[in-house]
């Protein structure tokens, strides 16, 4: 287990905190990016993991990339224009690729500011709960870049087209209730009750069957993008194993008992 990405199981859900509030969570780092590619694959072996919390150490959710190493040149930032196309293939745009892998539901429990990547990294969760101090913010153009991690893919997926337009173009902040509204986030509570609330909606999660739950997560992340008859053969090829697993026969003779 990395220092930067501290990770606690408690019964099925696991807790996955950036742990690098010097830097406000930024998730640039490639220590960072390999130790959270680590907890992909750890979480996909282990199925008596069925959630995964995602939250930020100290007062920011993540402030994104390291805007000081931006300005002072360092690292990807200080290499050719070609050098640093490979940098964001080989670097931050690893983690849309490692939970596009992620086979449990991701729970982001956004405890402050999610800016630039950060936003983007709230966006690429399952669901969202969100601190009343929470605020979103795809703020790239105000420093003059883009979205360089998928920010474009996951953010109208989340809010809509025209919505995700306004926050991308005008680089403004939305506040928690705004997320709110805009169904960018499925709850705002009390920032002191946050990852009870998150803990809560997990444990509605994990007292589900591991594989039926796993089959659930890739046909919703296949149904994104994918036309009706793919999602359909899908899952007409999947409903079999489920109808085979032992947890499946052993619900259907409990609900048997009750009825």
């Amino acid at each position: 287990m990395s220092a930067l990405l501290r990770i606690e199981t408690a019964g099925a859900t696991q807790v996955w905190t950036i742990d690098l509030p010097h830097v406000g969570n930024a998730i640039t780092d490639t220590e960072f990016i390999a130790a959270f590619e680590a907890a992909v694959a750890a979480a996909n072996a282990d199925l008596d993991v069925r959630a995964v919390i995602l939250t930020g150490a100290g007062k920011i959710f993540s402030a994104g990339g390291n805007v000081k190493e931006m300005a002072d040149q360092q690292g990807m930032f200080g290499v050719s224009a070609l050098d640093q196309r490979r940098a964001y293939v080989d670097g931050i745009q690893r983690i849309p690729r490692a939970l596009a892998r992620l086979e449990v539901p991701l729970i982001a429990a956004v405890n402050g500011p999610a800016i630039g990547a950060g936003c983007d990294l709230a966006m690429m969760c399952d669901i969202r709960v969100a601190s009343e101090r929470a605020s979103f913010a795809e703020s790239f153009v105000q420093i003059g870049l883009i979205p360089g991690d998928g920010g474009t893919w996951f953010l109208p997926r989340a809010i809509g087209y025209e919505r995700a337009a306004e926050m991308t173009f005008t680089g403004d902040r939305v506040d928690a209730n705004t997320a709110l509204a805009w169904g960018m986030v499925s709850r705002v509570v009390a920032h002191d009750e946050l990852l009870a609330e998150a803990r809560a909606l997990a444990d509605r999660i994990t007292k589900n069957p591991t594989h039926a739950l796993r089959m659930a997560k890739r046909l919703m992340h296949e149904s994104r993008t994918g036309p009706l008859e793919s999602t359909l053969g899908m899952a007409a090829a999947m409903q079999p194993l489920a109808h085979r697993d032992p947890e499946h026969e052993q619900r259907i003779s409990r609900w048997r008992s009750t009825v």
